[in-house]
């Protein structure tokens, strides 16, 4: 996190009329504050905190995509965070730490002031253990208001390396997964990209009914696959919808296939 002269901010929040209010209060309040982007899902606001690293975000509780519990889970020491919420009478014992602060729905102006308040106080003397002391705090949170607390949560993005940039990729886009040497590669239809997380990992964390392991070296996503056919040596294959490559089926998992 910087300490900057013109602090910059990203806005995260899927109700489209509170977020415009939450900017234009914040440009009354905080004139010298600049935001950097705004976000209607927390997709989005990943994808918005690794573009522009800002001072602060402003984090909805509940948003589609990843909710902003998820979002604050990534910030580590990158950004301040302060939540919006409707849950003030669970959270106020895991703010009450310190490492984070709230505003409540609908705004109130006096609790928006109390937050950049203590923003720009934080900006001043930055703490070390900050992304500490918020990480137990949004547990707390997680915990006290259920957001994220499901039986059975399964991976929904991935940050993966392209070149030299990273770049934050969602399962939905993933065509499919494949072992490459010490990193598996990431298929979507706009090109690949590489992980460190190994097949065997990826296979405990992404939704099984999504994707299906059709190779000891290859994930696939259901949804990606056009047709199975098989090859001269009677092998089976997949087809898929929008890439020319065909996957090998092993015929261990050939069984996947029976019906279709």
């Amino acid at each position: 996190m910087r300490a900057l002269t013109a602090p910059t901010a990203v806005v995260a929040e899927d109700e489209e009329t509170l977020r415009h209010e939450l900017v234009e209060q914040l440009g009354r309040l905080w004139p010298e504050l600049s935001i950097v982007g705004e976000a209607a899902d927390g997709i989005q606001a990943l994808r918005l905190l690794d573009q522009h690293r800002p001072d602060v975000l402003f984090l909805d509780i509940q948003m589609p995509g990843a909710t902003g519990l998820d979002v604050a889970r990534q910030v580590g020491n990158r950004s301040h965070v302060v939540f919006l919420t409707a849950y003030d009478q669970y959270a106020v014992a895991a703010f009450d730490q310190g490492a984070v602060d709230y505003v409540l729905k609908p705004l109130a102006t006096a609790r928006l002031f109390t937050a950049i308040s203590r923003v720009k106080q934080r900006l001043a003397s930055p703490s070390l253990d900050y992304a500490q002391h918020m990480g137990r705090a949004v547990e707390q949170l997680s915990t006290r208001t259920g957001v994220g607390t499901e039986s059975r949560s399964f991976l929904r993005w991935i940050n993966a390396s392209v070149g030299q940039s990273l770049k934050l990729i969602t399962v939905d886009e993933v065509l499919y997964f494949q072992s490459d040497n010490k990193y598996t590669r990431v298929a979507t239809r706009e090109g690949e990209a590489l992980i460190r997380k190994p097949l065997k990992e990826l296979l405990d964390e992404l939704d099984p009914s999504q994707f299906w392991q059709v190779h000891r070296s290859t994930l696939v996503n259901a949804t990606a696959i056009a047709a199975v056919t098989r090859d001269f040596r009677g092998r089976m294959q997949l087809k898929l919808k929008e890439r020319n490559e065909m996957l090998l089926v092993a015929e261990s998992y050939a069984h996947l296939f029976r019906q279709m």
